[in-house]
């Protein structure tokens, strides 16, 4: 499911690259469709983000 929605990819830390989680949030209807794509989520304003979309 990770690499289906392009959340696994390539991060670097201190110099190294290593595969991870992206940071990503999907809003997805009762119809499986993507409404809204979330790719750079910040923690204190994320609820309030998707809230206003919706």
């Amino acid at each position: 499911m990770i690499q289906k929605y392009g959340a696994w990819v390539k991060k670097k830390m201190y110099g190294k690259e290593y595969m991870g989680i992206a940071r990503i949030s999907y809003l997805i209807d009762e119809k499986g469709t993507i409404i809204q794509v979330y790719d750079k989520v910040k923690t204190k304003s994320h609820a309030c983000d998707v809230l206003d979309t919706i």
